[in-house]
């Protein structure tokens, strides 16, 4: 654990926490809070009581958000406590900070330098992702894409079926997908999505990340059964959570 800090500063944001219980639950005198900054991978804060003790952890490249942000983080963790919802005025000056250029660059260092991607295979059980990227690259991007690291995930999942991670240049399909249950274009239209977030990076607008711009949905219309892999996603949801649900299942061997 990394207590970074100065007393001071830790003993000023403890005081911003007391003042979001007291502002949340008047009847009661506000409780005992415990602050530190903790080396969490990206952007992560935690909020525990033990013992009537509060107990709260900041990431550590928070360290010089501005008090303002951090009240509406209090708000926004003590409000999770008592199940509260907080306005987007309260909560306007840290989304504000956390969507700043600086701080998603450390967030993103923080993955690179301290996170664990978890890489299988790119060759599954039916359907081989490398093979897949190959001519996807071929016919949509005329070869211009470089390939990342191609993997089917660690355990099944319907939540979501694929995604991209910049930071560790790595595109991770569900393995729920690996099926011959499963049509091939289903699983050329999830690769060729995830493909699209490299070929349209991630856009900043006033502070804020976009992922699917204009443009990216523009292409993404391009794949040749875009409505047919669509409607099949859509019908078969119920049918991916049920093979996710059964393969958490423990199971076990005859002896």
């Amino acid at each position: 654990m990394m207590n970074g800090g100065s007393d001071s500063l830790l003993s000023e944001i403890a005081d911003i926490y007391r003042q979001a219980f007291a502002r949340l639950d008047k009847d009661r005198e506000p409780p005992s809070v415990d602050v530190r900054f903790y080396p969490y991978v990206g952007i992560n804060h935690t909020i525990r009581i033990r013992n009537g003790r509060v107990f709260v952890r900041l990431a550590e490249i928070c360290h010089d958000m501005p008090l303002a942000a951090h009240q509406g983080l209090a708000r926004i963790l003590v409000g999770k406590l008592y199940s509260r919802k907080t306005s987007p005025a309260v909560r306007a000056a840290y989304e504000e900070y956390i969507a700043s250029v600086d701080v998603r660059e450390r967030a993103d260092h923080s993955k690179r330098t301290r996170g664990r991607k978890v890489v299988t295979s790119s060759k599954g059980e039916v359907y081989d992702l490398d093979e897949m990227f190959a001519l996807l690259n071929f016919w949509y991007f005329g070869g211009r894409l470089e390939r990342p690291t191609l993997t089917w995930s660690p355990r099944k999942s319907y939540h979501i079926l694929g995604h991209h991670d910049s930071t560790h240049d790595t595109i991770s399909v569900s393995r729920s997908l690996d099926s011959r249950n499963v049509p091939r274009f289903v699983v050329e239209f999830v690769l060729f999505h995830e493909m699209l977030h490299i070929a349209h990076p991630a856009q900043h607008v006033n502070g804020r990340r976009y992922h699917h711009t204009a443009a990216f949905r523009r292409d993404e219309r391009r794949f040749n059964r875009f409505h047919e892999a669509e409607r099949w996603i859509e019908m078969n949801v119920g049918k991916l959570r049920r093979s996710a649900r059964a393969d958490k299942k423990p199971r076990f061997r005859k002896k």
